[in-house]
Formats: structure tokens, C-alpha cells, sequence
């Protein structure tokens, strides 16, 4: 009576295990990674259009083709290419010619890359903390043989100023008789930006939403996501077509040629002319009286511009527009924006020249004319911060070549301070001082600026950084600034003093410009 319950106990034992042993086993063959559709986040090596050599990309979209099927599936990806900016991403077919290595292959030979570096980094750390140890060691043996432990503080009066460990020992610390150049400050345009925000812009911006743009007779790359309503052309769309004069946009060429078929269509941007030289013409246009014109620009900028965020709210600011003049009209080639009011003393805040007019100079030229303004208004004036990657490379050569043709022409002069160049220039004191930095002339001990540098030098740096063309011209300037209270305006030049709690900025030059010596808070033109 026993047997029939013990042989039903192995049964269903047996059967309770198989669904396990079945669920250790995979179900089905594992996907090919080198199959249509690739998985997103997989690498590939494609060949880079603009130089014809292969890159290692990462796929960051898919689509679908139409006309794919199980058989015969046709997909296009959109790829990031490692090691370069995001404007460079595009949507690919996967032929031949543009992918050269599978996900499979490529995927192995970034992850081997991936663990060399690793390995390296890992070897660098390692010795740069042994000779950290080393160097601690050292200055410790060094100090027990002199048997006196005195302060840092009593050793840079004495003229020893020994570094802490660790520290290099001629430029980590200031010696009597010795100047150092100042560590040059980069500006990260990512500052701040948590990593959480930036990771967020990343994922809601990754995918570029327009491929072309038409404006005028050029059609332009874009580079990055914009955010057009949805409702005018859907997820995405392969060329936006622009009217150049009143920054409408349309969906179709035709469209387009029916609009500027208007007879009433003005042929130049709103607002008022207050520039005027050759085939160059500046426009000041008001966001609060031309709100969807500037509202479309802010739109078309952000399609060459990673970090803007003003879109909507345009009411309180001025927008300069510059165009090409001929006789079919006005044709924009750039445009920078300006809040009617700054409470941090910007001159400055956003600022494209559209790439088909790059390398024409027009970027110096609408930065040099923002600073035209803040002259014309008396005060001082800078950029808004963080500045993108190519804002930067337009502002300090910028900076630079102004500040040293200042000090050129005032080579007969026996005292020059910060303020004096600030006040001259309209640029704000922290930006003279970072680019008198870059180019090695500013030295800083014992807590005041040096100007170091010979009449020889500053030729040579003239040469090197020169004022270039297109030059604004300020007698073809036709603009009254906005009235404002002087004595309530802290960067009004009228408000900057020449000391500082009763030190003078003023730099005493020995020759024609040798040393100049200033106290560095008053310096600093605060």
C-alpha cells in the first residue's frame, strides 16, 4: 500500500525540476549583434566624411526604413562620433562605404582600448603617487637634518619658501625675487550644470529633430536639437526652409517662394538701422515689440548652439542683427542678444554668426560692436558666463588683440592701471586680467599684479594678435543707450575708482614697460 504514494512522490519530483532545468537553458539562439536592427549604445566604425578617416561611433538612435521587412530589414542610425563634438552626429545608412567594422568587431576592440587606457591611468596614478612619497620623504629628512621646523610664513620672508609636500618647489610657491606667471583659468561652458542637469539635456536633445536649414541661398548642416512646436512638422524633419527676412519658417520650398512672392514683404529685419557702412547694416531689434521674430531666431540659433534655453521669453532683450546689403535686400549674417538690463553687468548674451558666414570675421565684428555700445554707454561690460566653446574662441583673441593695442599706444605713459585699461576699452577688469594672463604678461607676488612686459614684447605680441578686419566704425553709429540712474549703475566708468580701500591700481612702468606694480584687490577694478 506503500509503493503507489512513494512512485507518485518521484513523479512529481521529476516534474517539479524540469520547468528549473528548462528556465537554466536560454530559449532560442542569442541574437547576432552584427544583425539589423543594431542595438542602441552598440559601437561601430565608420569612415568621418570630413577627413575620410574611421572613427569609432556610438549608435544613439534607429529608425526604420520604409519598404523594410523581416527579410530584408533597412534601417538608418543616428552615431555619435567618440572623441568629438556633438554637432558632429548624423544619421547614417549602414553601406559599406561608411561602416567598416560590425558592432562585434568594433565592440571588441573599444573594450580593449577601454582597458588599456585603464591599465595606463591606473600605472600613471601609481608613480605619481610614489614620487608624491618620495618628495614627502625628502623634505622631511631635509627639515629633520636642520633640525627646525619653522612656518611656511617665516619662510618666504626669509626668502626660502619651501613647498608643502607634494608641491612643486619652484611653482607652487612665490620666491623673494621671483615672478611667477599666473595659472591660466579656463571657462568651462558646462559650468554650472550638475551632472544629473547635463545628463538630462543630453537625453532630451541627443537626436537632432532638423537636417538642414535653407536660409537665403544657403543651405546649412545644423548641429544640434531645436525645439520646434511639434505640431508644425512632427518628430523630425530633413530641411526647414527659412525666409530670410522675416524668419518665418516653412516646410516646403514652395511654400516658401509664395510667401516672399508678397508684394508688401519687407525685404530687412524689424526694428531700427543704427548701423551703417559699405554692404554691412546692424539692426536693433526689441523682443518686446518684435516678439515672433525674435522668438524664430532663438529658434534657428539654437540649431547651432548646445546650451541656449531662451526661446519663449525674448521681452527682455535687444537683438542685433547684422546683414549683407545688396540690392535684393538685407541678408542676415549673424545676430547677437543683449539684456536691456544686467544686473551682473553683461553686454552680452548670446551670440551666432551662421555657418555659411564663419571665417568672414563677422563674430569679432558683432563682439566688437557690443563693446562699441557699452562705450557708447559709459560703463564696462562682459560677456554672459559660462561661454560656449566657440564663443570662447572668438572672445579671447578678441580681448587679447584690443588690450595690447592699448597698451601700445600708451607707450609714453609712466602709470597704467587695470582700471585705466577697463575704462578705455569697456572691457570688465576680470577679462583684462585673464587675458593679459593667457598671453604671459600679467605676474602675480606678494598678493599685487605686475604688467611684465618690454616695448620689444608687446610689438611682438601687436604682430601676433592684431585688430582685424572688418573694424567698426563708431561715427556709423546712429543710437542713443538707454537712459539708466549713473549713480545707482556699479558699472558705470563714472562709479570706478582708482584706489581700493586706499591702494592705488595704478602700474608704475620702468622704461617703456617694464614691470607695473598695482595692489591686486584694486586690480581687479572692484
Amino acid at each position: 500500500m506503500t509503493n503507489p504514494p512513494a512512485q507518485r512522490t518521484r513523479e512529481s519530483t521529476s516534474q517539479a525540476s524540469t520547468p528549473r532545468s528548462k528556465a537554466s537553458t536560454p530559449k532560442g539562439p542569442r541574437k547576432d549583434p552584427d544583425a539589423h536592427p543594431w542595438s542602441r549604445g552598440s559601437i561601430i566604425t565608420v569612415i568621418y566624411t570630413l577627413d575620410g578617416t574611421p572613427r569609432m561611433c556610438d549608435i544613439i538612435e534607429r529608425q526604420e526604413l520604409d519598404g523594410s521587412t523581416p527579410e530584408n530589414p533597412l534601417w538608418k542610425y543616428y552615431i555619435h562620433y567618440q572623441s568629438l563634438n556633438r554637432r558632429m552626429d548624423e544619421w547614417i545608412l549602414p553601406t559599406p562605404d561608411r561602416v567598416i567594422e560590425l558592432p562585434s568587431v568594433a565592440g571588441a576592440k573599444h573594450r580593449a582600448l577601454k582597458a588599456e587606457r585603464k591599465k595606463k591611468d591606473d600605472e600613471r596614478r601609481r608613480e605619481e603617487e610614489k614620487r608624491r612619497q618620495e618628495k614627502e620623504m625628502q623634505i622631511l629628512e631635509q627639515e629633520a637634518e636642520e633640525g627646525t621646523r619653522r612656518t611656511r610664513r617665516k619662510k618666504k620672508e626669509e626668502g626660502e619658501a619651501s613647498p608643502r609636500p607634494g608641491e612643486p618647489e619652484e611653482e607652487g610657491g612665490f620666491k623673494e625675487g621671483l615672478v611667477n606667471t599666473m595659472a591660466v583659468a579656463e571657462i568651462d561652458e558646462h559650468e554650472g550644470m550638475d551632472e544629473a542637469s547635463l545628463r538630462e539635456h543630453e537625453e532630451v536633445t541627443k537626436v537632432k529633430n532638423v537636417g538642414k536649414i535653407e536660409l537665403g541661398r544657403f543651405c546649412m548642416d545644423t548641429w544640434y536639437f531645436s525645439p520646434f512646436p511639434k505640431h508644425f512638422f512632427g518628430a523630425s524633419i530633413d530641411i526647414l526652409y527659412v525666409c530670410e527676412f522675416t524668419l518665418n519658417f516653412f516646410t516646403s520650398k514652395s511654400a516658401l517662394l509664395r510667401f516672399q512672392s508678397r508684394p508688401d514683404l519687407d525685404r530687412h529685419p524689424p526694428g531700427n538701422e543704427i548701423y551703417r557702412k559699405g554692404n554691412l547694416s546692424m539692426f536693433e531689434v526689441d523682443g518686446g515689440m518684435q516678439r515672433e521674430y525674435c522668438q524664430n531666431l532663438c529658434y534657428i540659433a539654437k540649431l547651432f548652439l548646445d546650451h541656449k534655453t531662451l526661446y519663449y521669453d525674448v521681452d527682455p532683450f535687444l537683438f542685433y542683427v547684422l546683414c549683407e546689403v545688396d540690392d535684393r535686400g538685407f541678408h542676415p549674417v549673424g545676430y547677437y542678444s543683449k539684456e536691456k538690463y544686467s544686473d551682473v553687468g553683461y553686454n552680452l548674451a548670446c551670440i551666432l554668426t551662421f555657418p555659411c558666414h564663419q571665417r568672414k570675421g563677422y563674430g569679432r565684428f558683432l563682439i566688437a560692436f557690443s563693446y562699441l555700445l557699452t562705450i557708447k554707454e559709459e560703463k564696462v561690460g562682459s560677456p554672459e558666463k559660462p561661454m560656449s566653446d566657440l564663443g570662447q574662441q572668438a572672445y579671447k583673441p578678441f580681448w587679447t588683440s584690443t588690450i595690447v593695442d592699448y597698451l601700445v599706444k600708451q607707450g609714453g605713459r609712466s602709470h597704467i592701471s587695470i582700471m585705466d585699461i577697463s575704462k578705455e576699452t569697456s572691457i570688465m577688469a576680470e577679462d583684462i586680467i585673464f587675458s593679459l594672463n593667457q598671453v604671459g604678461i600679467l605676474k602675480f607676488i606678494d598678493g599685487e599684479y605686475f604688467i611684465s612686459a618690454e616695448e620689444e614684447i608687446l610689438e611682438h605680441l601687436a604682430k601676433k594678435h592684431p585688430v582685424k578686419k572688418p573694424f567698426v566704425d563708431p561715427e556709423c553709429l546712429h543710437w542713443t543707450p538707454y537712459l539708466t540712474d549713473v549713480k545707482r549703475d556699479k558699472f558705470s566708468i563714472h562709479n570706478k575708482r582708482p584706489t581700493y580701500g586706499g591702494e592705488s591700481t595704478s602700474m608704475e612702468v620702468t622704461g617703456e614697460f617694464g614691470s607695473g606694480r598695482g595692489s591686486g584687490s584694486g586690480a581687479m577694478g572692484r
